[in-house]
């Protein structure tokens, strides 16, 4: 474990940055809200994989040991996130006159395969919703022995006014029950409900649905709500330390499980609520419901009529950094296209860390990479704060060029203690990998050493006068995209921009 440091997050529940204190000592219980697998991944899922990505690769730099329960849903989550309708799933399925568990694999599949791409790190269980009915109807069957839910016509609802006469539904959100009786909508079958605000943990199927289980009230499926709850409590326990999602779920979704919970067991699960912000275009949210949506893959691609040109998955990674995960990020060519520049500068500076050499006699030595260190963990350890830590190696990619330049020196114990950091925050921690190179340590190796021998020979050409060799080689490594610069120390490269 590195050294023992006060760590604090913004938790939703309680509307204040507070000081992580785990339930266990040295373990952490971390469940995020995973995708509906009824289509590609886009914009709006990266963020929230890659924020809690950050998160989960923090605490085990910390030294915690983290399990990282991240869910699919491959069922009950109905078209509107309503009580009825058809399932997202289902539709798709039926549209393309698929199995619905074809439909889900595939698009699980994508969702891994684009996660990788971004280089965010597979969670320690990714639990399946229809992997988990059992448990699911375990749920729903406490909740109707303590009284907060009932059964009507084969489906059960929560009985929102009843929970609400004990606890209060809407701790998450701040919301009160007449707000959420305004904001209720009139649906198809709301007759089946006490109440408009009750939701769904059981629906019994109508025949067409093809989605079904049975269970002692009718063969049908889970409501959406229950599957976190479910499934979160049979891995990280009845009392678990971080539960994330996007902002978006804020209320209904996780309200409802904070509800389940407290009817269920009697008391809350989750010790901190997180949500990160949403990703908006022109200023609204980007999402499936909206028809406003970015594949991922057409990031990669740049197949997408309101995209410029193709962003790299490391681009993407970065620009979703440079914001911190409670701030609202809004796409635009502009904005991307200024985070790969911010990403090139990073890895080029990297990459010239790892071709300085060390003076005995040096202006730097370790104390100025543990400074370095010491601000980047500050800024992590305040809420996870990833745009103050990228300008903090901003600010060192400076100090590194200037040693590339030779305008200033390092000692050898120095610069293994830079490159440490550096490698640290900007691969382990911000899970960057170098594009250019495919993350391929052998290659950049011999790509270095193939340009330093090229500059050897140009150098003993201008140590015999023979100008035009000199010159050619500069002029040919300059047409081909490197930047030669010629000091007192000799000749330094690198990547041109």
């Amino acid at each position: 474990m590195t050294k023992p440091r006060n760590l604090y997050l913004y938790n939703t529940r309680s509307r204040t940055k507070e000081l992580f204190r785990p339930l266990t000592e040295g373990h952490v219980g971390m469940y995020v809200c995973g995708p509906t697998v009824y289509g590609d991944a886009h914009l709006g899922h990266a963020r929230p994989a890659i924020t809690f990505d950050l998160v989960y690769r923090y605490l085990k730099h910390l030294g915690y040991k983290v399990r990282y329960v991240r869910n699919i849903t491959d069922v009950g989550h109905l078209e509107h996130d309503a009580d009825d309708g058809e399932d997202k799933i289902a539709k798709k399925a039926r549209l393309e006159q698929l199995e619905p568990m074809e439909v889900a694999q595939h698009y699980t599949n994508r969702f891994n395969k684009a996660m990788d791409a971004l280089g965010v790190l597979p969670p320690s269980i990714e639990p399946h919703a229809t992997g988990h009915i059992i448990e699911q109807e375990e749920l729903v069957k406490q909740i109707m022995d303590h009284g907060y839910a009932y059964e009507s016509n084969g489906s059960v609802y929560f009985d929102v006014v009843k929970y609400n006469e004990d606890h209060r539904y809407g701790v998450l959100s701040g919301r009160n029950l007449d707000d959420v009786h305004d904001a209720s909508r009139e649906l198809d079958g709301v007759g089946e409900k006490k109440h408009q605000v009750d939701f769904a943990l059981w629906k019994k199927a109508q025949p067409e649905h093809i989605m079904r289980w049975p269970s002692p009230w009718s063969d049908g499926f889970p409501g959406w709500h229950c599957e976190c709850t479910a499934m979160g409590r049979k891995y990280l326990g009845a009392r678990f330390d971080i539960h994330g999602g996007g902002m978006d779920l804020v209320f209904p979704h996780h309200e409802c499980e904070i509800a389940q919970a407290v009817a269920a067991q009697g008391e809350e699960m989750v010790k901190y609520w997180m949500h990160n912000n949403m990703i908006t275009i022109a200023g609204k949210k980007m999402g499936k419901s909206y028809n406003n949506f970015i594949t991922l893959d057409q990031f990669f691609t740049g197949s997408h009529p309101l995209l410029e040109q193709a962003y790299s998955p490391m681009t993407i990674r970065f620009f979703i950094m440079q914001a911190h995960y409670r701030s609202t990020v809004d796409f635009s060519n502009e904005a991307l296209q200024a985070s790969k520049k911010g990403y090139d500068r990073l890895m080029d500076a990297l990459a010239q860390l790892d071709r300085i050499e060390p003076r005995q006699q040096a202006a730097l030595d370790t104390d100025w990479a543990e400074a370095l260190d010491e601000r980047c963990h500050e800024a992590m350890s305040d809420d996870f704060n990833s745009p103050i830590v990228i300008s903090h190696l901003f600010d060192a990619t400076r100090t590194i060029n200037q040693l590339a330049d030779k305008q200033t020196t390092i000692t050898a114990e120095g610069l293994e203690a830079l490159k440490r950091v550096m490698h640290t925050w900007a691969y382990d921690i911000l899970g960057l990998l170098n594009e250019a190179e495919g993350g391929n340590a052998q290659r950049e190796e011999a790509f270095s050493q193939a340009v330093d021998l090229l500059l050897s020979i140009r150098a003993k050409a201008k140590q015999e006068k023979d100008w035009a060799t000199s010159d050619r080689i500069r002029d040919e490594l300059a047409r081909i995209g490197f930047e030669v610069k010629d000091t007192k120390d000799g000749a330094t490269w690198k990547l041109a921009k």
